[in-house]
């Protein structure tokens, strides 16, 4: 296992598959000679050259369109787009497009295309530079959703997304890029469908994805230490499709869930997985589930009130304590 961050699993897997197949490219702003906001792409360009490594206009709608059209070829490309917020511009081409045409074509085309994109709170980027669009993501009929919570999930999700026949959608998190992590020497390749538990526990199901993921994390260690209380955490990295058997496995062990995201609560991740509990896990549950989300306002700059609106691990650890009664 090698030590590696997040932004670095990441130019691996393009690296890699660049490598073996000369159809995967990738497309972006800034990607190329500058190697990306993020560094995911950093050195590629030297390597591979401007037309595998292209470097687009400042318009998401065009060069979305033009990749997704590429694929329909049989081209693999990924595209960057350099902040969630700006995914919107591109909404009609990836889910007009790219996720109805096999569908559509009775399975005569494919859109075997990657969008990466980052998304969440940073510091201080405003309303306009914070979105969590996750949720209307993973609400789109054809597209694959992923997240990765660590650099493995990151460097592997990428390459089988790159080998997927299906559009996929990798929601990645602006805060997470430098966190360090294991990722197999070998070549990995990460399942795109499932969750993963990543603390055991036989009291409350923590269910979270990407940077919740560490808030239930830390929850889960204080309330060990502190209350007694033996938390499980599950890893949602699919959202679309959720696992479905794995969050009722989970809830059918400990009889409590606290769902946790940083999105917003209305029609939110947290909303999805609460309908699964309340459809699948009814009999299961000794209390009903909750949900912890930011606040449904637009993203403040100033940081004293960005905090203000954001969950942590603080938010989860109240939670789990009203839920058995001990706050």
């Amino acid at each position: 296992m090698a030590e590696m961050m997040y932004w670095e699993a990441i130019r691996r897997a393009h690296d890699e598959e660049m490598a073996r197949d000369p159809l995967v490219i990738c497309m972006g702003e800034d990607i190329g000679v500058a190697g990306g906001t993020y560094k995911a792409t950093k050195g590629l360009f030297e390597k591979y050259g401007p037309l595998r490594v292209m470097d687009t206009p400042i318009s998401e709608n065009s060069y979305t369109g033009l990749g997704i059209g590429a694929s329909f070829l049989g081209v693999r490309p990924i595209i960057e787009i350099m902040s969630v917020n700006f995914a919107w511009l591109a909404m009609d081409q990836m889910f007009n497009s790219a996720a109805k045409v096999r569908y559509m074509s009775g399975g005569q085309l494919t859109a075997p295309v990657v969008f990466r994109s980052p998304g969440g709170t940073a510091h201080q980027l405003g309303a306009q530079h914070s979105a969590r669009m996750e949720k209307v993501f993973m609400g789109i009929a054809g597209l694959r959703v992923v997240t990765p919570s660590n650099p493995r999930q990151a460097y592997g999700l990428l390459k089988s997304a790159v080998r997927c026949d299906d559009p996929v959608f990798i929601n990645e998190h602006e805060l997470m890029y430098n966190m360090k992590g294991p990722v197999p020497d070998a070549e990995y390749f990460h399942p795109l469908e499932g969750s993963e538990i990543t603390r055991s526990g036989t009291d409350v199901t923590l269910l979270g994805y990407n940077i919740s993921v560490h808030w239930n994390l830390k929850a889960a260690e204080i309330l060990d230490k502190q209350y007694g209380i033996s938390a499980e955490v599950v890893d949602l990295y699919s959202l679309a499709p959720l696992d479905r058997a794995g969050i009722r496995q989970s809830v059918a062990k400990t009889h409590r869930a606290v769902v946790v995201g940083e999105d917003e609560a209305p029609v939110s991740v947290a909303s999805e997985v609460i309908a699964i509990l309340n459809e699948e896990c009814f009999f299961d549950l000794d209390a009903a589930p909750v949900r912890i989300n930011s606040a449904n306002v637009p993203q403040p700059y100033n940081h004293t009130l960005e905090m203000a609106t954001i969950p942590n691990h603080e938010s989860v650890v109240r939670a789990v304590l009203k839920l058995f009664g001990k706050a």
